[in-house]
């Protein structure tokens, strides 16, 4: 880490960037995993790719770099309780997905949640070390919209806002 830039100042920067609000879930081990991210984007529109940074030290990190596929499901503004409850450090593993309305995605099998905005199907494609995350490149291998999307939930200087 550069001795020049002070983490607490560019964790402050960086907060000052919107953020949408995502759940990522995969299946690993006989276990759904879930968390929330906010660090996602489109990557190329031919082939269709999107990446999420995954940190190295999260449980979610080897069940997915290990399960090979994943969800990403983007949350509406409603959904900012299952937003925090699946940010919740220290959390069980063993039905951590029992208090949250989802169902299995096509493509994948992995869950995805219900009344989300939109929810994508990935396959792992490439996994880049960087720093203390990884970044996750997935192929997308199906899609859905909501044909009637609510308002967004974003994350803005560290707090849940919403997005009309």
């Amino acid at each position: 880490m550069s001795d020049e830039v002070d983490p607490d100042q560019f964790r402050l920067a960086m907060g000052r960037f919107a953020t949408g609000v995502t759940v990522l879930t995969t299946s690993a081990g006989g276990h759904d995993h879930a968390m929330t991210a906010n660090a996602i984007t489109s990557v190329s529109m031919d082939p269709l790719l999107v990446l999420v940074c995954v940190e190295v030290d999260a449980r979610f990190h080897d069940a997915v770099t290990e399960a090979g596929v994943w969800g990403v499901s983007i949350l509406g503004a409603e959904q900012r309780a299952v937003a925090q409850w699946l940010s919740t450090q220290g959390r069980p593993l063993h039905g951590q997905l029992d208090r949250v309305a989802h169902h299995r995605g096509e493509a994948t099998g992995v869950a995805l949640l219900d009344g989300a905005l939109a929810t994508i199907e990935c396959r792992t494609t490439d996994v880049h070390p960087a720093g203390d995350h990884s970044i996750v490149v997935g192929e997308v291998v199906s899609l859905t919209s909501n044909e009637h999307p609510t308002a967004a939930l974003v994350y803005y200087r560290s707090r849940y806002e919403v997005l009309r």
